[in-house]
């Protein structure tokens, strides 16, 4: 089974890119669900106990969450120590259940593959790309975004110029839907011929 790593920074469009493969009937990790299924369920407890007072409801509060992390790299540590195990056993639990189910390609959906080291665990790294300009004008036209919250996002994210470096493929989203399903085919023949079918 051949798993790809899909990544891309902020309005690359990678969502948007994910499910061309699901479209493809290519079966799809989206780790960001993962983490909001996370902080409506087993995460809510450890993160409470870590940070008292983020969590109503049953729930983590992602707001006052971030109030508590964001800036502060101890707290934000701290957290990942508690949500990266709860995402890999359910990366790893999506990936026995593919495999019983006979699929020969799956994708994790990671946007921070380089800078949590899953780049390491998987065998193709897709990267989904647009111009600069593109992406800024994407982003900002996001409801409640700014741009020093847009540049506080970017001063985390490995640049896109070295995400496409470390690429095996990379997705350019700014020709348009058409163009970027064709280059989606394009790698899934590629990978599939590699496979040996």
């Amino acid at each position: 089974m051949i798993r790809i790593g899909l990544t891309g920074s902020i309005g690359m469009g990678k969502s948007t890119t994910a499910e061309m493969f699901r479209e493809a009937g290519v079966p799809v990790l989206d780790s960001d669900r993962i983490v909001h299924d996370l902080y409506r369920g087993a995460a809510v407890a450890p993160i409470e106990a870590a940070f008292p007072g983020v969590t109503a409801d049953g729930a983590v509060d992602r707001a006052r969450l971030a109030e508590r992390v964001l800036g502060n790299p101890q707290a934000l540590e701290k957290l990942e120590d508690i949500v990266h195990p709860l995402v890999w056993a359910a990366r790893d639990a999506f990936l026995k259940e593919q495999e019983e189910k006979g699929a020969r390609i799956v994708v994790y959906d990671v946007p921070l593959l380089f800078e949590t080291g899953a780049d390491k665990t998987v065998d193709a790294i897709v990267v989904v790309s647009a111009p600069e300009d593109v992406q800024k004008a994407r982003v900002l036209a996001r409801p409640g975004m700014t741009e020093e919250k847009f540049a506080a996002i970017l001063a985390k994210q490995v640049p896109d110029a070295e995400k496409r470096a470390r690429a095996n493929f990379v997705v350019h989203t700014e020709k348009g839907l058409e163009e970027a399903r064709k280059e989606v085919q394009a790698i899934l023949e590629d990978l599939t011929r590699r496979s040996g079918g």
